[in-house]
């Protein structure tokens, strides 16, 4: 099969997602997009209670479905406090770490949707002026949001509309390089919402009817634990696609597809797991074998939710994780090849 117009469509999209905010619990521009991305494929994509999106593939076996999920909302920040000097104290969203995001730029967006730019900076960030600035732990309670606006006080703050509780949104800085690597925040797991978006168009443009029911379902709060948490009564299993973990101790790399075969909660379902790993080998794709020490998936929150299911988790090998991220368009390849030799 020529793969290269679905990987191209993949980054296309993945491109166009990490370009609107979403941090958990902020959705509704992204699902908006992703519905208006799906129904323009021809399939009924519908948002959930909780605000994701779910969507009906087709396949002929309705006993057996099968959810794919993956995860649109990104890390990032509340305003925790507006101080008096009228810089503001930040509160995670999600797994942010502040050693990540010094000198990141951002905004606030108000409630009433207005959004103010600033820069997250360690607390007198003056390098010249601070003879502490190398020896300071960068936590949220040592580091500041310093608002590009005209502000002195905590009252020149509150004029403006900004509250605690205001999301904070990092910039992503996406770029993709002539060697095919993929360099942004955030691909976990928007590059993975790519991927899911690009196995519909297989779908479709394949005119490929599944041996039994696919759905695909873009959760909106993994990054604090609940996304994957409701998913059809029919589903037998739920494949998870996120990222794929790269660093010492594991075998995967940026051009592979990842299998993981347990991560901190446990081992996924052997039998899935097997299985992938066959659909991998008889298509003779790059791929790996991991356990991830540190890692929770929709998949098993849906367990934990009560399901009676099997799970899985794939994804393309993503390097420097929730930090300023990186993979390849080969991980993207062999990610999509595994989906379409298992499901489709």
């Amino acid at each position: 099969m020529e793969t290269s117009q679905y990987v191209d469509y993949i980054l296309d999209q993945t491109v166009s997602i990490l370009a609107i905010d979403s941090p958990s619990s902020y959705s509704k521009e992204v699902t908006s997009y992703l519905i208006d991305t799906y129904r323009a494929m021809g399939y009924n994509a519908v948002h959930t209670v909780k605000g994701g999106v779910l969507v009906d593939l087709g396949g002929r076996d309705e006993d057996n479905a099968l959810v794919m999920e993956a995860h649109a909302d990104t890390l990032g920040a509340m305003v925790a406090e507006i101080m008096n000097n009228g810089r503001l104290r930040l509160s995670r969203i999600g797994g942010m770490n502040p050693n990540n995001a010094e000198s990141e730029n951002c905004h606030v967006i108000t409630r009433s949707g207005k959004k103010y730019e600033g820069t997250f900076q360690l607390k007198n960030a003056s390098i010249h002026v601070n003879p502490d600035y190398n020896t300071t732990s960068r936590t949220y309670d040592t580091m500041e949001l310093v608002l590009d606006e005209n502000v002195k006080n905590k009252e020149d703050v509150l004029a403006l509309g900004i509250l605690p509780g205001d999301i904070v949104c990092f910039e992503p800085r996406t770029r993709i390089t002539e060697s095919g690597y993929i360099k942004s925040r955030f691909l976990d797991d928007k590059l993975s919402v790519g991927i899911l978006l690009g196995f519909a168009k297989y779908l479709k443009e394949e005119h490929i009817v599944p041996e039994r029911k696919i759905y695909q379902h873009i959760t909106v709060f993994e990054e604090v634990g609940h996304g994957g948490s409701c998913i059809p009564s029919s589903a037998k299993e739920v494949l998870a696609v996120d990222m794929g973990c790269v660093g010492e101790g594991l075998g995967c790399t940026e051009h592979q597809v990842s299998i993981c075969a347990a991560d901190r909660q446990g081992p996924y379902h052997y039998d899935v797991v097997s299985a992938l790993v066959a659909t991998a080998q008889k298509q003779n794709l790059d791929f790996a074998v991991d356990i991830y020490p540190f890692y929770g998936s929709d998949a098993e929150t849906a367990l934990t939710a009560g399901y009676d299911i099997r799970h899985g988790l794939i994804g393309p090998g993503v390097y420097a994780s929730h930090g300023y991220e990186r993979s390849h368009r080969d991980g993207v390849r062999n990610t999509f090849l595994l989906l379409t030799g298992y499901l489709a």
